[in-house]
């Protein structure tokens, strides 16, 4: 049976349609429950969730549906995905919830689930939860809401433990924090204050429906324009549920997820956390990662290994391979020695540690890396049919591939959580990559739209 719920990031949709309509949300806290209780009895779920107007009647619903299953669900409020991870983790819980679509638009929501480990679900474990999901459906229950009781110690503890995972004071630090009118939005200022940094705070202002909103990880123009007129040392980007986080240094250079992991790579190889003792140097990057970081890296001794995009599956890539640093362009970046999964507010405290023992001159950092130029395509499609059926997308391939020959990169794949088609070429010229990329979307949308 095809999974039909879950995709590479949980249960994806519009709030208040399947399938994130009442019934399905109570039914997947019912399987949920079911779950906990084969697990550990009695069983306690967290349930923590982002700024979108949605997310209270979703957590209500899912923790109705753990009551009917007999178990008992604890509210984290307004917090970050990783911040549900760690508490799941640490806490006494079978497992959390995130209700969360990450940097979407405020109508779209979803429903993350981890275990107890603070990974999320592997996929047999979500394909068993769906059995369950479609089989409480079929039973036509009425859905049932329950308010689950907010445990306020655990922002408590989470910003603790982040606080002790940085070893510097950020006395003299002044940065702009992008909060993406989300998660991020109370729980930054708190923390890079409380090391003492002084925080300029915009798209901090949530109204349920603002998340994202030009603002954020995907918006830069902002933060770069705050930072420069400030004159501030560097400025942070988050997405709605703080998960990524994009930078921008003094002079107004963004820093992507490539550049983080530049940074932090070099770092933690300098004083030999890198890898587990015996493992060869090397860092986690998605297909999408820039050229540059792999010449750049290899320039220090360090190799660069690629996975399929998708946080969890550079995680997938870094336990196999046993690599405590990997990470997405996107700002994904996951450090395994003290998360499960990436953490734009943990991220950040790396930087920033970077930064204040280099006299927070990131741009001399970045000197040694040089990302080639690239281009990325999205394409709304009706559907996803492989590639290799459509004649027209297979025959504007193989023409980038040899003009590029050597000298570059072709990737086409589909989004797994949106109806998208991402064309991503990189190349030694920006003319270049960006007709050959303008040629590959015009034939998917000839194949596709």
């Amino acid at each position: 049976m095809a999974r039909k719920l879950f995709g590479t990031d949980g249960i994806r949709g519009v709030a208040g349609r399947y399938p994130l309509d009442a019934a399905t949300v109570n039914a997947v806290g019912i399987a949920l429950g079911e779950w906990a209780k084969e697990h550990e009895s009695p069983a306690q779920v967290l349930i923590g969730m982002d700024t979108r107007e949605s997310g209270p009647a979703l957590a209500a619903g899912v923790a109705g549906g753990l009551a009917r299953a007999g178990v008992e669900a604890r509210l984290a409020g307004v917090t970050t995905t990783p911040g549900i991870a760690w508490l799941t983790r640490t806490g006494p819980f079978v497992a959390g919830v995130m209700i969360s679509a990450s940097h979407n638009p405020y109508r779209d929501n979803g429903i993350k689930v981890f275990d107890h480990s603070g990974y999320k679900l592997p996929d047999e474990t979500e394909l068993a939860l769906e059995h369950r999901i479609f089989a409480i459906l079929a039973k036509d229950l009425h859905p049932y809401s329950a308010e689950p009781r907010l445990d306020e110690s655990l922002e408590e503890a989470y910003l603790k433990f982040l606080s002790s995972v940085c070893k510097t004071r950020l006395d003299g630090l002044d940065v702009v924090v992008d909060a993406a009118n989300g998660s991020a939005s109370r729980l930054a200022p708190r923390l890079y204050e409380g090391l003492g940094a002084r925080v300029h705070v915009i798209g901090g202002s949530p109204d349920g429906r603002n998340i994202n909103l030009n603002c954020g990880s995907l918006h830069l123009e902002a933060l770069r324009r705050a930072v420069v007129e400030r004159g501030a040392m560097l400025g942070v980007a988050f997405d709605g549920d703080a998960d990524r986080a994009m930078f921008v240094t003094g002079s107004g250079r963004i820093v992507d997820g490539d550049g983080v992991l530049f940074l932090a790579g070099r770092a933690l190889h300098a004083c030999g956390k890198l890898v587990k003792p015996g493992t060869e140097p090397a860092v986690v990057a998605t297909v999408m990662s820039n050229i540059g970081l792999e010449v750049a890296f290899k320039a220090l001794g360090i190799s660069l290994l690629r996975s399929a995009v998708g946080d969890r599956y550079v995680l997938e890539q870094m336990l196999e391979s046993q690599i405590l640093l990997g990470g997405e362009q996107s700002g994904h970046i996951i450090f395994l020695e003290h998360a499960t999964t990436g953490d734009g507010l943990l991220t950040a405290l790396r930087v920033f540690e970077i930064g204040a023992a280099n006299r927070w001159d990131l741009d001399a950092l970045l000197s040694d890396f040089r990302t080639y130029p690239q281009v990325l395509m999205n394409v709304r499609v009706k559907e996803k049919r492989p590639f290799d059926e459509l004649p027209r997308v297979v025959s504007a391939i193989q023409r980038a591939e040899h003009k590029l020959g050597a000298h570059g990169r072709v990737l086409v794949r589909y989004s797994g959580t949106e109806p998208l088609a991402r064309v991503m070429i990189e190349g030694p010229e920006q003319d270049l990559v960006d007709s050959l990329a303008g040629r590959i979307a015009e034939a998917i949308r000839a194949e596709l739209t």
